[in-house]
């Protein structure tokens, strides 16, 4: 009896909706979900009992990949379009929201209440959170009587709630004692890869110059402030600034936008000569600059100002083999005080991780 599940495809299925999740969670979009819907959802979240949150994954990954399937019934031997939701559970959704490092439950499927359970009223009797339990009757019941589109609406839906949990946690940062310059290089190049809206080339490049500083005990004072502050507004000429004895050694643009003539101009008008800047860095993470924006900026270099460019991977790796390794270990613990702050969303501090992993399979074990 019951209907068989292809769990690959219920894995494809998780990892194609939750980079929508995410999306969907940063945001804070409306859902494509009845309300009704979303407030049981609120419950079951509300809830102590994360086995039922946890169980509705597999019910909405069943319900949006075979429509034969009873989602009622999550045990074999209960009917003849039941489930496994344990295998499934099993082998797909806790491997999945642990990888993703979502907090989850680590005890058995549906453990809260006894052994080959219904998803039905009567099995209410033996729930101790009954109304986190209608609440998912509720949902099941919604996801029964609509479509597989509709499941893979609020399975989208679902998951974002899962996106906005781990976010509330403290996503720890992997650790490690030591890298080698090339594992520093293969390192940083996987997590400029990575989409940050031009935090991450940020971040690194505040680190470098924090080891640098650190490494030769100079006398700098840097500052940064946030991709999304503008730099007129707060009165900054760039990204990041270098000081020494109140007076600016070095301003830097750190940027993943195309750097064409017209940005040259625009920054040398609007930041470069107000303030007076002599020495002017753009750090660049993707293409370089275009020859126009070189030849503007030997016009300003004739005009006393130096505006040069240079490939923020190849420029952190450089001064990396310059500082040795103990000025890589300054780096790297710079970089990971920087990553682990409240405002570096969940997603690149798992990105980090990842890349750790990457370069190092024993990290952070």
């Amino acid at each position: 009896m019951g209907r068989q599940l292809d769990y690959a495809v219920a894995r494809q299925v998780l990892d194609e909706e939750f980079p929508c999740a995410e999306e969907m969670f940063r945001n804070t979009a409306i859902p494509d979900v009845p309300e009704q819907i979303v407030t049981a959802t609120k419950r079951l979240f509300s809830s102590a009992t994360q086995a039922f949150r946890e169980a509705l994954i597999g019910v909405a990954v069943a319900r949006s990949t075979n429509p034969e399937i009873d989602i009622r019934f999550p045990y074999m031997n209960q009917a003849e379009n039941s489930f496994n939701g344990r295998t499934l559970d099993n082998r797909v959704v806790n491997p999945f929201l642990v990888e993703h490092e979502v907090p989850c439950s680590t005890g058995p499927y549906l453990s809260s209440i006894r052994r080959n359970v219904t998803f039905e009223e009567a099995t209410i009797r033996g729930v101790r959170d009954k109304a986190a339990f209608r609440a998912l009757l509720e949902i099941i019941k919604y996801l029964q009587d609509n479509g597989s589109d509709a499941a893979r609406q609020y399975l989208r839906y679902l998951l974002s709630r899962f996106v906005a949990l781990r976010d509330a946690s403290n996503t720890a940062l992997a650790r490690v004692r030591k890298l080698s310059l090339e594992q520093h290089a293969a390192f940083i190049e996987q997590l400029l890869n990575l989409p940050s809206g031009g935090l991450i080339p940020v971040l690194l490049s505040v680190a470098t110059l924090c080891a640098v500083r650190d490494y030769f005990d100079l006398p700098w004072e840097v500052s940064w402030q946030g991709i999304n502050v503008a730099d007129r507004a707060s009165g900054a000429g760039g990204d990041i600034t270098i000081a020494k004895d109140g007076t600016t050694v070095l301003t830097i643009e750190v940027t993943e936008r195309p750097i064409d003539r017209a940005r040259v101009v625009a920054t040398f008008n609007g930041k470069i000569s107000p303030a007076g800047l002599d020495d002017y860095l753009f750090l660049f993470a993707s293409a370089s600059p275009s020859d126009e924006a070189r030849r503007a900026a030997q016009q300003f270099f004739a005009q006393g100002h130096d505006i040069s460019f240079i490939n923020v991977r190849d420029w952190i790796v450089a001064l990396l083999a310059t500082i040795g390794p103990n000025g890589r270990s300054l780096f790297f613990e710079h970089a990971a005080k920087l990553f682990s702050s409240v405002d570096v969303p969940a997603p690149i501090k798992l990105g980090w991780n990842e890349r750790i992993r990457n370069v190092l399979p024993e990290a952070g074990q």
